[in-house]
């Protein structure tokens, strides 16, 4: 490792893969720091069961590449490992609705349906988007619901990042890149992608971004946290970061004269709350505030029929438009990934505490027999599948910093709610065209907090330091040359998974630095 860099980037997703292959073409020497590890298609977890290689929870030595994390009023399932949430995420790119745009802090301050098409554009065809050739079980039900309640017509396929090329499990050249790309081999619709591509189909940011920038002389440093962000003479930052993956490590210093804040919402939001305190006091006092969820809920149908087998296809292979505001996702893992089926509840559609016990107990006793067949169904992950439901309805959050850790609090609008009633309507729906049950996470039926794969904002645009953190350049106020490129950055409710937004953002924030002199 060099002592200098022209920029040091914290964290290796969607935004800080295309920060860092970006700033590389354009002849910045670039460090990348990601908290989590190195994973090649060779050491992904076989199944969700294996929690040390799935969960990254370091206090036990767990280093995998999904995170769950509790607050107040949001569970968040996030990405951890080098390529961020990609590795683990769903791989589907859809592009918001119009609302998206239109609304929010950064509303006002650019028409970004036209400013972003170009990028949108780009993002798609970096991140190797395709339509899902292929429907199976658990698709196939989503359509026959979509027909029964007359929405046949709002049905869809999705856009993925997966190579299906025209065999499958066949290798193939790089297919995106002119031959500058890793070697990959055709889907074989295992269904395992949220738990690492085995198949080397995915196309995680190791394969596109990532892949590219080191070519260019990009350096990533994995297993290492950034804890400090300094100004120091010269116009430059003073970065000190420490070991990830040890109980006692010695801090580390480097410098860089630009520094690109890319690690998620908790990752980017907690560091910031903590500098503002100290070696970054001019930061907008909007840090943490406008944090947002997809209005989500995930609810889970299992079922006894052993002729359907919910494990086959990518991650996400269709979608349904309820309404304008309102969309719902079937989600699958591979054969034998049924950890899920351990931190599972009936779901219970009941925003009263005391109320919602006794109907959960009353909805167990009045029918003991199937749901103990649905709880020792053999492949839990073959028998079951996750619908994600998401709204673009708004409401936020704020995030503040105490003790060791953030704390959640309410900022507008209604708390998050795991009790969405149009969710839960077609969960069962869903459940009675497969002769099924609909369950929730434990901690969504006893406590009524929600769950979310997307969180974003906490470091909102806005047209000046009072409205927002970073303007609408994705520079931050305050100080020069720092960047955030992240979900953090999202200033809007898109209400679809918004990886691809992010990745297009992101490219027309690094479109307008120039190339080093």
């Amino acid at each position: 490792m060099k002592k200098t860099y022209d920029y040091i980037i914290i964290g290796s997703g969607f935004g800080g893969s295309v920060s860092a292959l970006r700033l590389a073409e354009k002849g910045y020497t670039v460090l990348v720091i990601e908290k989590g590890k190195w994973y090649k298609a060779k050491d992904f977890p076989k199944t969700n069961w294996d929690l040390k290689k799935w969960i990254w929870l370091p206090l036990f030595k767990f280093f995998g590449i999904m995170k769950m994390t509790y607050y107040r009023h949001l569970a968040i399932l996030s990405g951890v490992g080098v390529g961020g949430g990609s590795l683990v995420y769903a791989n589907t790119l859809p592009k918001p609705k119009s609302k998206f745009f239109e609304s929010g802090s950064w509303a006002e301050l650019e028409n970004w349906e036209k400013v972003l098409t170009p990028f949108y554009k780009t993002a798609l065809r970096m991140l190797g988007a395709e339509k899902n050739p292929k429907f199976f079980d658990a698709d196939t039900t989503l359509k026959e619901v979509a027909k029964n309640i007359k929405l046949e017509n709002k049905f869809d396929t999705t856009n993925v990042a997966v190579f299906f090329g025209d065999k499958k499990n066949q290798k193939n050249k790089d297919p995106y890149f002119e031959g500058k790309g890793p070697e990959r081999v055709s889907c074989n619709f295992c269904g395992k992608c949220m738990t690492g591509c085995p198949n080397n189909s995915k196309n995680t940011l190791d394969k596109n971004y990532l892949y590219l920038a080191q070519r260019l002389g990009v350096e990533i440093l994995a297993e290492n946290e950034v804890v400090d962000v300094s100004p120091i003479e010269g116009n430059s930052y003073e970065i000190t970061y420490k070991n990830s993956t040890k109980y006692f490590a010695k801090k580390q210093k480097v410098q860089s004269k630009g520094v690109i804040f890319a690690g998620g919402v908790l990752g980017t939001v907690s560091l910031m709350l903590k500098l503002k305190k100290t070696s970054l006091p001019n930061l907008s006092d909007m840090v943490g505030k406008d944090v947002r969820s997809n209005n989500e809920a995930l609810i889970m149908v299992a079922t006894t029929d052993k002729t359907k087998d919910f494990t086959k296809g990518v991650a996400i292979a269709s979608i349904l438009d309820l309404d304008k505001n309102t969309h719902v996702e079937p989600v699958r893992y591979g054969r034998g990934s049924g950890f899920w089926r351990t931190l599972m509840l009936p779901s219970i559609q009941e925003s009263n505490f005391l109320l919602r016990v006794i109907k959960l107990v009353f909805t167990l006793i009045k029918d003991p027999f199937n749901w103990l067949k649905i709880f020792v169904v053999k492949d839990f992950a073959k028998q079951s599948t996750v619908l994600l439901f998401m709204q673009n309805l708004d409401s936020t959050l704020q995030f503040k910093r105490s003790w060791f850790r953030m704390s959640s609090h309410i900022l507008k609008g209604k708390a998050p709610t795991a009790f969405i009633p149009e969710a839960h309507k077609i969960a069962n729906e869903y459940a009675k065209k497969v002769n099924g049950k609909s369950m929730s996470i434990f901690s969504e039926t006893l406590t009524g907090i929600p769950s979310t794969a997307h969180i974003l904002g906490g470091c909102v645009m806005g047209e000046n330091k009072s409205v927002g953190v970073i303007d609408k350049f994705n520079r931050v106020y305050g100080y020069d040359k720092m960047y955030v490129c992240d979900g953090s950055m999202i200033s809007a409710n898109p209400g679809v998974n918004p990886s691809l937004s992010i990745t297009a953002i992101s490219e027309r924030a690094m479109s307008f630095i120039k190339e080093k002199e």
